[in-house]
């Protein structure tokens, strides 16, 4: 199989998985609980974005990746772990901004996200990702899908809140 091949196709392979995953087993089971409740999960999944530092790591890529792409993938991963976690405490405080909170995480989470796919098809050479190639294939995929899922449920939350007056957000947490 010719390489530029490999990577696209495990990203289809995996956006296609997760999303199976999300609509048959993730999403019948969040019915049951509180937005806030199921929120919490998706972003501690987000707080381990971190991990998008290891794209300056010597010897974890193949070779030094193009700082066009590394530099921004790492640090707005990084920013988007620490958005990941404001907001849990914001939903764990019960603060009436909390929504707002998990709102500018999944914004710029997404948009990061966006951002790295789009240089790395620019900046990284077929193969250069070395062992950080589970990230794209993989995690990237999962991360994206979640995004999407948290958006769904923002907007289902701001559809309830419109039909029934004084609707609590929170409501129903443990």
């Amino acid at each position: 199989m010719y390489i530029d091949f490999i990577l696209p196709l495990s990203i289809m392979f995996s956006m296609l998985a997760w999303t199976l995953i999300f609509r048959w087993y993730v999403h019948p089971v969040s019915n049951r609980y509180s937005t806030g409740q199921v929120l919490e999960p998706f972003l501690l999944l987000h707080s381990f974005r971190y991990i998008g530092l290891m794209f300056l790591m010597p010897g974890v890529t193949s070779e030094a990746l193009d700082t066009r792409f590394a530099h921004p993938a790492a640090y707005g991963d990084l920013a988007a772990a620490v958005l990941a976690f404001i907001a849990i405490w914001a939903l764990r405080s019960r603060l009436k901004s909390a929504l707002a909170f998990v709102w500018v995480f999944n914004i710029w989470g997404l948009i990061d996200l966006l951002n790295a796919v789009v240089r790395g098809i620019l900046f990284v050479p077929a193969g250069h990702f070395g062992a950080a190639h589970w990230i794209p294939a993989t995690i990237v995929p999962l991360l994206l899908v979640s995004h999407m899922y948290i958006f769904f449920l923002l907007i289902k939350q701001i559809k309830k809140r419109a039909v029934t007056p004084g609707y609590e957000a929170l409501e129903g947490r443990a």
